[in-house]
């Protein structure tokens, strides 16, 4: 069995958009939104800016927790459990070289995304995009009693919504 992958994820809206990354995973062009494990020290929320700028070259404001998703891929039975954060478009430098691994920047409408279901990383990158809009946000609260985090998965995977 592998140990659960804690990771984040931001949920970023611009002019009706969402700001995706494609990316190779499992031997195959998927879409995902930006987001990547937390690094030592470093807050959820920290985490979420960094990544996404790493990511796409954008700069955002990390907001509300929209929720926690656990994935479990059908043919590894690897666990990802994703602390997904709303996220404020702030501007992005298009100069900027993106993390590797990473093929570009993409802005998508939901029906873009619908369209693309089957390429997309996993079913919680559409879940997560649907929960914000209909306005699904989590207390600051939640995770407070379970820091730090990389210690507490356990405890996390049990308020998990399982996609």
């Amino acid at each position: 069995m592998y140990p659960t992958d804690l990771t984040v994820a931001a949920v970023v809206e611009h002019e009706g958009k969402y700001l995706l990354v494609e990316e190779h995973a499992m031997g195959c062009r998927v879409f995902t939104q930006p987001g990547g494990h937390i690094e030592t020290d470093e807050t959820p929320e920290e985490a979420v800016i960094r990544e996404t700028l790493e990511e796409t070259g954008c700069t955002v404001e990390c907001q509300d927790l929209i929720g926690i998703y656990l994935w479990i891929h059908p043919q590894t039975r690897q666990q990802f459990l994703r602390l997904v954060y709303a996220a404020h478009f702030i501007a992005c430098d298009e100069t900027l070289r993106l993390d590797d691994g990473i093929l570009e920047r993409r802005w998508m409408t939901l029906q873009d995304l619908e369209d693309r279901k089957p390429v997309l990383r996993s079913p919680a990158v559409l879940r997560c995009v649907h929960d914000y809009i209909a306005g699904h946000r989590q207390s600051d609260a939640l995770l407070t009693g379970m820091l730090p985090l990389q210690q507490n998965v356990h405890r996390i995977l049990a308020t998990a919504d399982l996609v």
